[in-house]
């Protein structure tokens, strides 16, 4: 059988609806004409199993999206890496949901359609260079914090009910210095059933998750600051990064 010539072929545009484990696809043809639709896997084999599947249509001219930075940011990696032409698509207002109805498939269709008519122009942020990377480190980084913040309540919590003896013990007034002074606490395992040894168990946990935590964000930091030291320069005026940027803590 002979090849289509690329410039014979007809002109096709695809829409995708996203979810955690697998994407579902639609194609349109030039004139908005309803092709086919199928779902596929979130995977690379899946992705290139899709973009076989949808350039056998045709030319592939653009593909709208939603979601190009949470659940189809692998496929938008793999597509801009395969040369197509991706268009980030608004979510659909709640009227037009309610009114045409909502599956995988409508999803998908409406995104492409958008494309189609010239609604979808933006293109999705790059999430290949060192920004994403600061963005990534930057959610550990935030969850270390929280997490620590937590603790330290914790820690706080425990020690206004412990026994008086405990307490008295505790002389620093900050939280991280009680947690210093906590993390000394030694208690019998044999005798958890006491109240007195089970906070001085609970305190000591608390207050070595506290340091922990603190290690982590601290070797998160050093990670961020060289990250962005390198980005933000003169160079990369699209960073969105200002050299000397501090890291609120």
């Amino acid at each position: 059988m002979t090849a289509v010539p690329p410039d014979k072929q007809p002109v096709i545009i695809a829409g995708v609806d996203a979810h955690k484990d697998t994407h579902h696809v639609v194609v349109l043809d030039g004139n908005g004409v309803r092709l086919a639709d199928k779902q596929f896997p979130v995977t690379t084999d899946g992705y290139r199993q899709m973009l076989g599947w949808v350039t056998g249509f045709g030319v592939l001219d653009k593909i709208g999206m939603e979601s190009t930075g949470s659940y189809l940011a692998g496929l938008t990696r793999f597509l801009l890496d395969a040369g197509v032409e991706v268009r980030e698509v608004n979510t659909p207002h709640a009227h037009t949901r309610a009114r045409i109805g909502k599956t995988d498939a409508i999803d998908a269709e409406a995104a492409a359609r958008k494309v189609l008519a010239g609604d979808a122009t933006t293109r999705p942020k790059t999430t290949t260079g060192a920004v994403e990377s600061i963005r990534l480190l930057t959610v550990a980084r935030n969850s270390a914090i929280k997490a620590r913040s937590a603790a330290l309540v914790q820690l706080q919590d425990v020690l206004v009910t412990a026994p008086a003896h405990l307490r008295d013990q505790i002389t620093a007034k900050g939280g991280h210095a009680q947690a210093t002074q906590c993390a000394k606490f030694r208690a019998d395992a044999t005798r958890l059933d006491d109240p007195a040894q089970a906070a001085k168990l609970t305190l000591r946990s608390l207050a070595k998750r506290i340091h922990a935590l603190d290690d982590e964000i601290t070797a998160l930091d050093a990670q961020l600051e060289k990250l962005v030291a390198t980005t933000a320069q003169p160079s990369c005026p699209d960073s969105g990064l200002a050299p000397g940027m501090a890291l609120n803590s």
